[in-house]
């Protein structure tokens, strides 16, 4: 009798293996039978797991946002236990972000979001839907802090906070492209703490 365990386990580890290869080369160019020898399983073991290709995208893409929102959530919480005024533990976390990303021992793989994106006509409405999903989870993840910021500072002129809370995802999706182009790890910490940097000067007297 098979350990019950060993499915989600299995599970688990096609996923790994196959976003590594997507973010390497691109979903098109990861075969699944570079999959299934990478994991050592057999292709009926895929299958068992995933129907077909596209229920591997929207599995990519499910496991892709959960752990977005934990590590997220986790960070900024942190922030916010070390500090409970709502600017000081957002700038807190910032903090903590650029000191995450910071100690990667190498260059960031990428982004699925991005490499979804860039070959967006591989995908069924469902898998661009979540994709946009995820994007705007960013957005108001954002928006609803410089909401909250903006209740006690009042910033010191007129901004957009849609388009300040789409600066994050922007930076970061930048960064991790320069990073891998330029082989430096420090460029996206670096854009990070500019950010904070830029929205510290947005609600605080100079």
């Amino acid at each position: 009798m098979l350990d019950r365990q060993a499915k989600p386990d299995t599970r688990a580890r096609i996923l790994a293996v196959a976003e590594s290869a997507v973010l390497a080369k691109g979903f098109a160019s990861t075969p699944i039978d570079e999959i299934v020898a990478a994991v050592g399983i057999t292709k009926s073991g895929f299958f068992y797991h995933f129907r077909d290709k596209s229920a591997l995208a929207k599995g990519l893409m499910l496991r892709y946002m959960e752990h977005d929102k934990q590590v997220l959530d986790e960070i900024f919480a942190r922030g916010d236990e070390l500090n409970d005024d709502p600017l000081q533990g957002f700038l807190v976390g910032l903090k903590l972000f650029a000191e995450m990303m910071g100690n990667l021992p190498e260059a960031h793989p990428g982004c699925l979001a991005a490499s979804f994106c860039y070959q967006d006509q591989l995908f069924n409405r469902e898998i661009r839907d979540l994709n946009a999903e995820s994007t705007l989870a960013w957005r108001n993840r954002f928006r609803a802090r410089f909401d909250l910021i903006a209740k006690r500072y009042p910033p010191r002129q007129q901004v957009d906070f849609e388009a300040l809370a789409d600066m994050a995802s922007t930076l970061v999706e930048g960064g991790l492209i320069l990073g891998r182009v330029l082989k430096d790890v420090t460029i996206l910490p670096r854009q990070i703490l500019l950010y904070r940097d830029f929205v510290r000067s947005i609600f605080l007297p100079g």
